[in-house]
Protein backbone atom coordinates (compact mmCIF):
# COMPACT_ATOMS: atom_id res chain seq x y z
CA UNK A 1 0.00 0.00 0.00
CA UNK A 2 1.48 3.03 -1.34
CA UNK A 3 1.93 5.89 1.87
CA UNK A 4 -0.27 9.32 1.74
CA UNK A 5 1.41 12.35 0.01
CA UNK A 6 2.51 14.66 2.61
CA UNK A 7 2.13 18.84 2.65
CA UNK A 8 5.81 18.87 1.55
CA UNK A 9 5.46 17.66 -1.89
CA UNK A 10 2.73 19.39 -3.12
CA UNK A 11 2.92 22.84 -1.18
CA UNK A 12 4.38 26.08 -2.93
CA UNK A 13 7.41 26.80 -1.49
CA UNK A 14 8.30 30.13 0.19
CA UNK A 15 5.15 31.82 0.16
CA UNK A 16 4.79 35.69 0.08
CA UNK A 17 4.31 37.32 3.89
CA UNK A 18 4.33 40.90 4.69
CA UNK A 19 4.38 42.26 8.17
CA UNK A 20 0.92 43.06 9.98
CA UNK A 21 1.64 47.05 9.60
CA UNK A 22 2.08 46.67 5.91
CA UNK A 23 -0.53 48.36 3.98
CA UNK A 24 -2.89 46.96 1.49
CA UNK A 25 -1.38 48.62 -1.59
CA UNK A 26 2.03 46.97 -0.25
CA UNK A 27 -0.09 43.75 -0.64
CA UNK A 28 -1.29 43.99 -4.16
CA UNK A 29 1.98 45.17 -5.78
CA UNK A 30 3.47 42.27 -3.59
CA UNK A 31 0.69 40.16 -5.37
CA UNK A 32 1.02 41.15 -8.58
CA UNK A 33 4.82 40.75 -8.71
CA UNK A 34 5.02 37.37 -7.59
CA UNK A 35 1.51 36.48 -9.50
CA UNK A 36 -0.04 35.35 -6.41
CA UNK A 37 -3.17 35.63 -4.47
CA UNK A 38 -2.85 35.47 -0.99
CA UNK A 39 -0.07 36.46 1.25
CA UNK A 40 0.50 35.46 4.85
CA UNK A 41 0.80 38.13 7.01
CA UNK A 42 3.28 38.16 9.99
CA UNK A 43 3.30 39.33 13.65
CA UNK A 44 6.70 39.05 15.04
CA UNK A 45 7.61 36.84 12.60
CA UNK A 46 5.05 34.31 12.83
CA UNK A 47 2.23 33.84 10.87
CA UNK A 48 -1.00 35.62 12.52
CA UNK A 49 -3.57 35.92 9.30
CA UNK A 50 -4.15 35.34 5.39
CA UNK A 51 -5.18 38.29 2.89
CA UNK A 52 -6.35 37.27 -0.19
CA UNK A 53 -7.17 39.31 -3.26
CA UNK A 54 -10.80 39.44 -2.67
CA UNK A 55 -10.20 40.43 0.90
CA UNK A 56 -8.55 43.73 -0.38
CA UNK A 57 -11.31 44.38 -2.75
CA UNK A 58 -13.87 43.62 -0.48
CA UNK A 59 -12.60 44.76 3.33
CA UNK A 60 -10.95 47.83 1.84
CA UNK A 61 -11.88 48.80 -2.22
CA UNK A 62 -15.43 48.03 -1.53
CA UNK A 63 -15.58 49.29 1.36
CA UNK A 64 -13.98 53.12 0.46
CA UNK A 65 -10.75 52.23 2.50
CA UNK A 66 -7.59 53.54 1.50
CA UNK A 67 -5.03 51.41 0.43
CA UNK A 68 -2.06 53.15 0.89
CA UNK A 69 -3.45 53.95 4.97
CA UNK A 70 -5.23 50.62 5.61
CA UNK A 71 -2.99 47.89 7.56
CA UNK A 72 -3.03 44.47 6.52
CA UNK A 73 -3.78 43.51 10.14
CA UNK A 74 -7.13 45.57 9.71
CA UNK A 75 -8.58 43.15 6.56
CA UNK A 76 -6.63 39.81 6.62
CA UNK A 77 -8.47 36.71 8.27
CA UNK A 78 -7.14 36.68 11.13
CA UNK A 79 -8.65 32.54 12.49
CA UNK A 80 -5.49 31.16 10.89
CA UNK A 81 -5.43 27.33 10.02
CA UNK A 82 -1.93 25.85 9.63
CA UNK A 83 -0.56 22.79 8.86
CA UNK A 84 2.68 20.93 9.31
CA UNK A 85 4.73 20.05 5.79
CA UNK A 86 4.38 16.25 7.24
CA UNK A 87 1.05 16.48 7.23
CA UNK A 88 -0.86 14.61 4.94
CA UNK A 89 -2.40 15.72 1.72
CA UNK A 90 -5.81 14.26 3.39
CA UNK A 91 -5.44 16.12 6.09
CA UNK A 92 -4.99 19.27 4.02
CA UNK A 93 -8.49 18.31 1.96
CA UNK A 94 -10.39 17.35 5.35
CA UNK A 95 -9.57 21.06 6.46
CA UNK A 96 -10.30 22.77 3.49
CA UNK A 97 -13.77 20.85 3.51
CA UNK A 98 -14.60 21.44 6.89
CA UNK A 99 -13.39 24.74 7.11
CA UNK A 100 -14.63 26.07 3.49
CA UNK A 101 -11.23 27.62 3.00
CA UNK A 102 -9.18 27.73 -0.19
CA UNK A 103 -5.50 28.50 1.09
CA UNK A 104 -3.57 26.90 4.10
CA UNK A 105 -0.02 28.08 5.07
CA UNK A 106 2.38 25.60 6.31
CA UNK A 107 4.75 25.70 9.16
CA UNK A 108 7.74 24.62 10.83
CA UNK A 109 8.04 23.98 14.12
CA UNK A 110 8.67 27.06 15.76
CA UNK A 111 6.26 28.89 13.80
CA UNK A 112 8.07 29.85 10.56
CA UNK A 113 5.70 29.62 7.09
CA UNK A 114 7.97 27.65 4.73
CA UNK A 115 4.69 26.88 2.01
CA UNK A 116 1.70 27.53 1.42
CA UNK A 117 -1.31 24.59 -0.12
CA UNK A 118 -4.22 25.53 -2.07
CA UNK A 119 -6.97 24.15 -3.54
CA UNK A 120 -5.42 24.55 -6.88
CA UNK A 121 -2.36 22.41 -5.63
CA UNK A 122 -4.51 19.71 -4.54
CA UNK A 123 -6.69 19.24 -7.52
CA UNK A 124 -3.77 19.25 -9.54
CA UNK A 125 -2.52 16.12 -7.40
CA UNK A 126 -5.37 14.29 -7.16
CA UNK A 127 -6.86 14.68 -10.40
CA UNK A 128 -4.46 16.76 -12.84
CA UNK A 129 -7.00 15.98 -15.77
CA UNK A 130 -10.14 17.81 -13.80
CA UNK A 131 -11.20 20.87 -14.86
CA UNK A 132 -10.05 23.02 -11.28
CA UNK A 133 -6.40 20.95 -12.20
CA UNK A 134 -5.58 22.28 -15.56
CA UNK A 135 -6.93 25.77 -14.91
CA UNK A 136 -4.79 25.53 -11.64
CA UNK A 137 -1.65 24.21 -13.54
CA UNK A 138 -2.20 26.92 -16.14
CA UNK A 139 0.32 30.25 -16.37
CA UNK A 140 -1.15 33.04 -14.27
CA UNK A 141 -2.54 35.92 -16.45
CA UNK A 142 -1.22 38.94 -15.15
Amino acid sequence: MPQPQILDEVMTRNPRTLPYSSTVRQAAREMKRAAVGAIVVEADGKPCGIVTDRDIVLRCVAAGGNCDEMALGSICTQELTTLSPRDSVDQAVQMMRSKAIRRIPVVEDGGRVVGIVSLGDLAQTRDPESALGAISSAAPNS
